[in-house]
């Protein structure tokens, strides 16, 4: 189903080209950008909330991956979900043979996002070759453990908040919100002061998206954090789903 649906987005974003170039013209502005920012800052200082200028070149390569993963794979389906939701074309969803969950997880793809994930690996490589990082296997193991327990984590926070739109039915801001929040990520999360290090932690869990993997592959990463990170994963997973199946009974349709 997935590769179903892969083939239909790609054949429907090959229809409006010019909108790779306008998309790689933003990514790489964004980048731009954000790497100014941080010759600027380090031009007075030679750590930025403990790390060094490398690994917060390697964090912002975790931000712009994850950025991609999140823009590939799960903000369009959530939105297409919650406009669905609002004009009763959700209806639809629920007479498929599969999981209506799963359905408007993976039907909606934004292929030009690709272009974040690659930015996003090449600034990676690009900030470990300058650490010289002996990269072991256990790192890498660590790294994409981390990166596997954070897109879990996102995309579980991303369905409750789109689920409640059985209950308010107009909730695209609440994304907006999340999306302007997840700006925070490409900066390390020990910047922030304690109550907004614990925000960003837990109530809207960024750290555990881009600081937590960029520790991983960069050694500063300790077991306590990788154990909590996988069950936070776990149990917010887990919730989403039982939130998702009390949504659905509060859900009426359009041809109720």
């Amino acid at each position: 189903m997935f590769l179903a649906f892969w083939r239909v987005n790609i054949f429907g974003e090959a229809a409006y080209r010019i909108n790779f170039f306008i998309q790689l013209f933003q990514s790489l502005l964004n980048l731009g950008m954000t790497l100014g920012g941080l010759a600027i800052i380090f031009n007075y200082t030679n750590l930025l909330g403990g790390w060094q200028p490398d690994e917060v070149l390697a964090l912002v390569g975790v931000y712009f991956l994850i950025s991609g993963i999140i823009g590939l794979l799960i903000r369009p389906g959530m939105e297409d979900f919650i406009e669905s939701v609002r004009d009763g074309t959700f209806d639809f969803d629920l007479t498929k043979p599969v999981d209506a969950q799963v359905l408007v997880s993976m039907q909606r793809l934004d292929i030009f996002e690709i272009q974040n994930i690659l930015l996003g690996l090449g600034v990676l490589i690009y900030s470990l070759l300058r650490l010289g990082a002996d990269i072991g296997a256990l790192q890498v193991a660590e790294f994409l453990l981390m990166l596997v327990t954070g897109g879990v984590v996102i995309y579980s926070y991303f369905m409750i908040l789109s689920t409640l739109s059985f209950w308010f039915v107009r909730v695209e801001n609440i994304l907006e919100i999340f999306r302007s929040m997840y700006e925070a990520g490409r900066w390390p999360v020990s910047l922030y002061p304690g109550w907004l290090r614990y925000g960003l932690t837990f109530i809207v869990p960024i750290a555990f998206a881009t600081t937590i993997p960029a520790e991983a592959i960069t050694g500063r990463l300790n077991w306590q954090t990788l154990l909590l990170s996988v069950a936070l994963a776990v149990v917010l997973f887990v919730f989403a789903r039982v939130f998702w199946k009390i949504g659905l009974k509060h859900y009426s349709g359009a041809s109720a």
